[in-house]
């Protein structure tokens, strides 16, 4: 991995920080799959061992409502120390940013 690459990473995760802290941040799949079909989402973030048919399932979806999905490219358990909690994070949906600048994170990475 790149200087580059992981400085990507560290901002992702930095942002994500944020974001829990000082915005709308839900936890969980059910909950990813809920707002991704719904359209209330603004970003959906998924683990890099999510399990591929929940992965597909919210894939599919975002494509449909037009919300960019970004995978994480740590674990579940990596992903949930980022955003600050105990217990393994597959998949998490950001409603509203904060203070957070992931959105523009988002952009710089294409997705």
């Amino acid at each position: 991995m790149g200087r580059e690459a992981i400085q990507r990473v560290v901002n992702l995760a930095k942002s994500i920080g944020m974001a829990v802290k000082t915005g709308k941040v839900l936890f969980g799949a059910k909950s990813a799959l809920k707002n991704a079909k719904t359209g209330k989402a603004r970003l959906i973030i998924v683990a890099s061992n999510c399990p591929p048919e929940i992965r597909q399932d919210l894939e599919y979806y975002c494509k449909l409502s037009g919300i960019p999905l970004i995978v994480y490219d740590g674990t579940s358990l990596e992903l949930g120390a980022v955003c600050g909690k105990p217990f393994t994070v597959s998949a998490m949906t950001i409603r509203e940013p904060g203070d957070s600048d992931i959105m523009k994170v988002v952009v710089r990475k294409n997705v």
